[in-house]
């Protein structure tokens, strides 16, 4: 097989526009990137005005282009859902047609009691679903007082754990996440993803660390990743791909921290590997900028990787292919601290590939995983849902 990379890229919760059902997720008027560029008074994305990102919605500061660098479009999703488990999954090739559990009034104490049973903790705070900034200030004098971890979840079907690092040291704090993933939050209480929360600090000051780190549950059929690993094709996982496909068919792990953290490692592997599939995610414009509703923060960080895409970009060579896309939306205006559920971008890139194409709408993120499995021709791609887009890039 002829060497090729491809780097593909999830800017997390970097939406362009509610989806026609959005209003049943209780989103309404919601648009991650057009809502921020509005409320700094525009944005400057040059790079990724270039590949065509301002031809996908209306994006202040950033102008529509006739002679885009490379194919643009976007993406619907078709899962049950608007979580980062399932936004990914689908990526790579699996739709989902039944949602993860939510809990909007907090978990059943059956649950919590059967939890510090099997963890081995004398009790629990929290359990309601809550801001995690938040929550630390209002629970975390209360839990250095006694050593109960707080628990606490959102509108997307996750159970939270948070601790102070000098409570829980952060070992320990893996430990009873991994208890709660694998013996507590099953058959029907299977949550999309276990989050251990480890903060510092002091009362009143209490600061979250970078060192989350998501427990999810394994795909339930093969995704693209699985099938290239298969096919000897190697696979390399950044920031958090590998919690959130329980490393299912990555064959190397890289764990960063940041936004930053990843784009480095990112031009440092591509910069080395002659042929693979190089799979990140940017995981800060969800956790500390859509989370926390800082659009300021939010544009900074939009503008941060535009800044960096050029480097990226300089990695892809001949018939390697780059692509861009995000996993659901995060918008910081609106009324919630959520998920909102959202198209999403596609922008590809390739030194020879078509450009200026308009890739359209597409009618779920699945296309992507079909188009991977197409790009490396590996075998028994009809196994993966989606349409591939192959053909309209080269």
């Amino acid at each position: 097989m002829k060497q090729k990379k491809l780097i593909l890229i999830v800017l997390d919760s970097v939406g362009v526009g509610e989806l026609p059902d959005a209003d049943i997720y209780g989103d309404r008027n919601v648009n991650t990137i057009s809502n921020t560029a509005k409320a700094v008074n525009g944005l400057r994305l040059p790079n990724l005005a270039s590949l065509g990102i301002g031809n996908l919605t209306d994006i202040k500061g950033v102008p529509k282009t006739d002679s885009a660098s490379g194919c643009y479009g976007k993406m619907a999703e078709a899962s049950e859902g608007k979580d980062s488990t399932i936004g990914h999954w689908e990526i790579a090739g699996i739709i989902t047609r039944q949602k993860f559990p939510l809990y909007p009034n907090g978990f059943p104490e059956e649950i919590l009691r059967t939890f510090v049973r099997a963890a081995g903790c004398k009790g629990w705070l929290g359990n309601k679903p809550a801001s995690g900034t938040e929550i630390i200030n209002e629970l975390g004098g209360e839990h250095v007082r006694t050593g109960f971890p707080i628990i606490y979840t959102s509108s997307d079907s996750v159970f939270q754990i948070a601790a102070h690092q000098d409570v829980i040291p952060l070992e320990r704090l893996y430990e009873i996440c991994r208890i709660a993933r694998e013996q507590v939050l099953v058959g029907d209480n299977r949550v999309g993803r276990v989050i251990a929360r480890p903060f510092i600090g002091e009362n009143g000051r209490y600061v979250r660390t970078p060192d989350r780190r998501d427990y999810a549950v394994k795909p339930p059929a093969k995704t693209v990743l699985d099938l290239l690993a298969e096919d000897d094709v190697m696979t390399t996982g950044i920031g958090k791909i590998d919690d959130l496909f329980c490393g299912c068919g990555l064959q190397e792990k890289l764990h960063t921290v940041s936004n930053a953290g990843t784009i480095d490692k990112i031009i440092e592997t591509a910069g080395t590997m002659n042929s693979g599939l190089l799979f990140a995610n940017l995981v800060d414009f969800d956790m500390l900028y859509g989370h926390r509703q800082d659009a300021s923060g939010y544009a900074n960080a939009l503008e941060e990787f535009d800044n960096k895409l050029p480097d990226i970009q300089n990695c892809i060579n001949g018939d390697d292919l780059l692509i861009i896309t995000a996993d659901h939306g995060n918008d910081p205006t609106d009324q919630s601290t959520n998920h909102t559920r959202e198209y999403v971008p596609l922008l590809c890139f390739s030194r020879r590939g078509k450009k200026n194409v308009n890739l359209g709408t597409r009618s779920t993120f699945a296309d992507v995983g079909k188009t991977v499995g197409e790009f490396f021709s590996v075998k028994e791609t009809g196994s993966l849902a989606g349409v591939s887009f192959l053909s309209e890039i080269f």
